[in-house]
């Protein structure tokens, strides 16, 4: 029965997930910290590689810098914490000199490696009564968050992510039904009637929170309708992912 609820309790937090973007003054103590490190070290990694490091930005200067990397989100300046992920293949390039790296491959090992880590962080962080929320637009300026940070060559930042304890409480952002996205043996190409119905959904949801005309269809237009940081291919090469 304890672990049944245990079960329960684990997907209450997921099913309950809302990204936070204000929190309170109050910090976490180093013993936290170290809890959800392990959270994230005890996460799923391709063939053993653990091709990830975390940064922990606690330097005011550095914050307010890379802040103005992250279109200027004030919350990477005022959350308790600021950390950033980053693909690490430098280490793995000093065990082993001749390491091939510059396959896509390796960079998408690195990238599914590091969502994966991030995301058990912040499931294990909210399950202590934390909340956080994810940085992307780190990659806005890659390599200037890159220099920041003092990344060698096959280390590169992929997202960065804002915790500490919540002083909101938004509502749940609706996802896309279960038929939208879970198929049996064979994809199943998009329903107009649950889209319509979805984008109906989201409509109310942006309305209420924020009083703008939006939906889910607007919002993939609005993102996916012209280049998508292009100079993020320039840099990935640069530090020696994504020749091949």
């Amino acid at each position: 029965m304890s672990d049944q609820k245990l079960s329960s309790a684990t997907l209450e937090h997921i099913l309950a997930h809302r990204s936070i973007r204000q929190f309170k003054a109050q910090k976490l103590d180093r013993a936290l910290i170290e809890q959800l490190v392990d959270a994230g070290r005890a996460a799923s990694t391709s063939n053993h590689l653990q091709c990830v490091s975390i940064i922990r930005v606690t330097d005011e200067a550095l914050r307010s810098a890379l802040m103005h990397c992250c279109s200027n989100q004030e919350y990477v300046q005022k959350a308790p914490e600021f950390w950033v992920f980053c693909i690490d293949f430098h280490k793995h390039k000093q065990i082993c000199p001749q390491a091939q790296l510059d396959y896509t491959e390796v960079l998408l090992i690195g990238a599914v490696d590091t969502g994966i880590m991030a995301q058990n962080l912040l499931l294990a962080a909210e399950s202590l009564g934390l909340g956080g929320v994810y940085i992307g637009s780190l990659r806005n300026q890659m390599e200037k968050v890159g220099e920041l940070l003092g990344l060698p060559a096959h280390c590169v930042p992929l997202v960065g992510l804002c915790l500490g304890y919540p002083d909101q409480d938004p509502p749940l952002k609706p996802r896309l039904p279960r038929e939208s996205l879970f198929f049996e043996n064979r994809y199943q190409p998009l329903d107009s009637e649950l889209l319509a119905d979805y984008d109906r959904q989201m409509a109310d949801y942006y309305r209420r929170r924020s009083d703008i005309d939006m939906n889910w269809s607007k919002n993939v237009i609005k993102s996916l309708d012209k280049p998508v940081r292009p100079e993020v291919l320039g840099y990935l090469q640069k530090q020696g992912f994504a020749k091949k």
